[in-house]
């Protein structure tokens, strides 16, 4: 009987130490999401109680194996990226913006394009630090360093 409750403890002890171990890591849809794509999303419609209940639920998924399908419902494998690593360099030349299709070149050798139909202006700058972090999802946003208010959803072309 001893046995099977210092088993049950144990057990439950590795499950909290696990759930906090995530939530630590966890970061909120606010944090997640540029200001346009949760406008997009109608996340800003959702009163504070819910938007605090759709990110617990978040947090209580979080970590867990997800597998997407198709319409079909076979399961569709995205490539890997060879690094999910935050990306910091500088903007090759003049930076006024994004307006479209907008391709950033990075003193990196890197190039990204603009995701999102969004265009936003900031001004005109030479050569901004930029620095593009990987989503929970698979995308990246990009923050350009005198318009850090706003980001970018983009891709890598090269």
């Amino acid at each position: 009987m001893y046995k099977f409750i210092a088993v049950t403890l144990a057990a439950g002890l590795c499950v909290a130490t696990s759930l906090t171990a995530n939530a630590e890591q966890f970061s909120s849809l606010e944090e997640r999401m540029s200001q346009n794509e949760f406008h997009a999303a109608g996340l800003d419609k959702l009163s504070p109680d819910e938007l605090n209940a759709l990110n617990t639920w978040l947090r209580s998924h979080y970590g867990t194996q997800v597998t997407y399908v198709s319409p079909s419902g076979k399961p569709v494998f995205y490539p890997q990226e060879s690094s999910r690593e935050p990306v910091d360099a500088h903007i090759v030349g003049q930076f006024t913006g994004w307006y479209g299709q907008t391709v950033f070149t990075l003193d990196n050798g890197q190039q990204w394009q603009q995701a999102e139909s969004a265009s936003y202006q900031c001004g005109k700058f030479e050569n901004p630090k930029v620095t593009i972090k990987p989503t929970l999802m698979g995308s990246w946003l990009m923050y350009v360093d005198p318009c850090r208010s706003q980001s970018l959803r983009v891709t890598r072309i090269k």
